[in-house]
């Protein structure tokens, strides 16, 4: 009776590892939202936890089979064959169960990943728009383009290194059929208004740069006319303080 009792135990046992691995490793899952993937991930940890408290049961099966295969050993021998097969299956299951959970949870952590770096790169890019709009309207003084110019080069010197993992982490994701498409939307207006905005700084920091030039060519002009001036003035304050009479001047000064 306890050998029949064992035998029913391991069918049953076998009977929920078939329903289990068609459940949770044989269902084709398609994550086309942040909640579909979420929910997957939440259910594939239930069913890691699920599994994992059958080892209890398992245990306590492998130890009683055993130990009716040393005091009856005719009726234990077939269980300890049908055992087997049945430890060799619960460890695949918690094998597949436990790397499937695994990768869904790198996937989910993938795509929080790519949202922290799409919040960052979009920070940057609100702050390069606000300095690129206050480089319009600047008063005609060469300290205020200076200013200017230099806090638009601080923003613009911005490293690429956030762009690049937002690329490949979209692309990881992309490739795996994984969110695809509001990946690809996101990453679409990410990357125009980059474009857009990173011309548009560059374009306004080349004209700075020109404005710039050319203030402080006016500015050196009007030092040497200053200069020249002076000079001028002092020589003719020179002449009528020695009483020069004016055709014994240098054309020039006439």
């Amino acid at each position: 009776e306890k050998a029949v009792n064992l035998k029913k135990d391991l069918a049953e046992m076998q009977e929920w590892m078939t329903q289990a691995e068609e459940e949770y490793l044989e269902k084709d899952f398609e994550y086309k939202s942040p909640e579909e993937l979420e929910n997957a991930v939440e259910e594939m940890k239930r069913a890691k936890e699920d599994v994992l408290q059958k080892e209890v049961r398992v245990k306590i099966l492998k130890d009683n089979i055993k130990m009716l295969a040393t005091k009856v050993p005719s009726s234990g021998q077939d269980l300890v064959t049908e055992l087997n097969i049945v430890l060799e299956n619960y460890q695949l299951l918690c094998n597949r169960i436990r790397g499937k959970c695994h990768t869904l949870e790198e996937v989910w952590s993938c795509w929080i990943e790519l949202l922290q770096y799409l919040d960052l790169e979009t920070a940057w890019l609100n702050n390069l728009e606000e300095r690129v709009q206050m480089t319009e309207n600047l008063p005609d003084k060469l300290d205020a383009v200076n200013d200017a110019l230099e806090s638009l080069e601080s923003v613009l010197r911005h490293p690429a290194d956030n762009r690049t993992q937002i690329r490949e982490l979209g692309q990881t994701l992309i490739d795996g059929g994984i969110l695809d498409d509001i990946i690809s939307e996101k990453l679409e207006a990410f990357n125009a208004r980059y474009e857009e905005l990173s011309h548009l700084a560059v374009s306004r920091q080349i004209a700075l740069e020109q404005q710039l030039q050319t203030m402080r060519e006016t500015d050196h002009m009007l030092q040497v006319l200053q200069e020249n001036l002076t000079e001028l003035d002092r020589q003719l304050t020179s002449y009528l303080t020695d009483r020069v009479d004016a055709f014994q001047m240098p054309q020039e000064a006439q």
